[in-house]
């Protein structure tokens, strides 16, 4: 008999929804073949078979939250063949007796699943595993936090918390779950991936808890256009990658952030933390909405290395095969919303970070250049930062040396 448990999901990742069992119970597996598939905050991991054999049982259901180490079921010896199904009364006694998680991980046990008044699901239903440990901590009861979102109505640790953050006196009252509006004709109802959950409710904190400003700037494209349509060719032919725009603008920042750190940092309680490094993530469309990978080690990568790193997290992220630890870690980010023909917008901060740069289309607009109007082909540029940390001054200079490094490119190459 073999357990299959939940593996270690990354930094900063402690719980996992069971998306889509792959196999059912009863049904023969191969070795290292994908079973289950788990929805994190970030990413879709999939779980394989850690050995060959039959799929004895299932003790997390497709909805339950389960945390690293967590058991989701067993496989028992087989001969490839598939086994009869359990008999429905051994079934309903599994979650009652789930196996234990393996010693690298929290014991869980299943949620049984539980009926409220007149048979109807709901508040009823007992907590998942993590939410059950949380509510007990601190003192909180089923019926205080009404149905759950999770799976059957049952309570998920994302309702204790939100529970947790309302005000006191509100907190002691039951909390009735809105009913959800009827629908018109043509509406359609779909619920919200974690993913999109996770960006709504990340997205929400930046505003909610940073001081959040931005400051705009605009810069001539004309030098770097010129520099990049004489070397794209040898470029592609020598470094096997397309010459993009990014590692300009990746090259532009780091440079940046060495002059005016503070953009590099994070706030940590009462402490500033600065970073002897540039962990520069990229946001790029993903098929569940937008991901952040990160390029580690920015300020040491080559002009050829970013290029061939971002062009790497793009195809994954539309494959879905981005890794946790390549979602982990920025300390300052760049956006470009110019591929989907944004002019201009105010980019919201990826916290902890300070601070993250928008690029976004390239025009051609009249301009004065020494004292003559000339068509020039400009972007304009948006830098939203942490006002708690980064004052004013700094975040101007900031983007205006950004503006210098990209309008006179040979800067970027001699580090001035």
């Amino acid at each position: 008999m073999t357990e299959i448990v939940v593996p270690t999901l990354g930094e900063s990742v402690s719980t996992a929804t069971v998306a889509k069992w792959m196999k059912k119970a009863g049904e023969a597996v191969a070795a290292d073949e994908p079973l289950v598939e788990l929805e994190t905050d970030k990413v879709t991991v999939e779980v394989n078979a850690p050995s060959a054999g039959v799929l004895e049982s299932i003790a997390a259901d497709e909805g339950a939250e389960v945390e690293p180490g967590a058991v989701l079921g067993v496989i028992g010896a087989g001969d490839g063949k598939a086994a009869a199904p359990k008999p429905a009364a051994d079934k309903a006694a599994s979650p009652a007796a789930a196996p234990a998680a393996a010693p690298s991980g929290p014991k869980v046990e299943a949620p049984r699943a539980e009926t409220g008044p007149g048979g109807r699901p709901g508040v009823g239903h007992a907590p998942l595993p993590a939410a059950a440990k949380m509510m007990a901590e601190n003192n909180v009861s089923a019926e205080q936090i009404g149905a759950g979102t999770a799976k059957d109505g049952r309570i998920s640790k994302g309702d204790v918390q939100s529970f947790l953050a309302r005000p006191a006196p509100e907190a002691a009252k039951p909390a009735a779950p809105k009913a959800p509006r009827a629908l018109e004709g043509g509406e359609e109802r779909v619920k919200m991936t974690r993913l999109r959950k996770t960006i709504a409710n990340r997205l929400k904190e930046a505003q909610n808890t940073a001081a959040m400003l931005t400051t705009f700037n605009e810069v001539d494209m004309g030098a770097v256009m010129a520099l990049r349509n004489e070397y794209k060719d040898v470029f592609e032919k020598k470094q096997g990658t397309k010459l993009g725009f990014m590692s300009f603008f990746v090259k532009a920042c780091v440079a940046a952030l060495k002059e005016f750190p503070a953009v590099n940092a994070e706030i940590d309680g009462d402490d500033i933390v600065y970073k002897n490094f540039v962990h520069m993530g990229i946001a790029v469309g993903g098929p569940s909405g937008l991901v952040v990978p990160v390029l580690k080690n920015a300020d040491q990568m080559s002009f050829a290395e970013i290029e061939k790193s971002i062009a790497g997290f793009g195809r994954k992220a539309r494959d879905g095969q981005l890794k946790l630890d390549e979602l982990s870690g920025g300390s300052f980010t760049i956006t470009n919303g110019g591929i989907y023909g944004s002019l201009m917008s105010t980019p919201i901060l990826n916290p902890p970070q300070s601070g993250i740069l928008g690029m976004h289309k390239i025009q051609e607009r009249p301009m004065v250049v020494g004292g003559k109007i000339e068509i020039r082909p400009m972007m304009y540029l948006a830098l939203s930062y942490d006002h708690r940390i980064v004052d004013g001054k700094e975040a101007v200079s900031f983007l205006v040396r950004v503006k210098e490094s990209i309008e006179d490119p040979r800067r970027l190459m001699l580090d001035i």
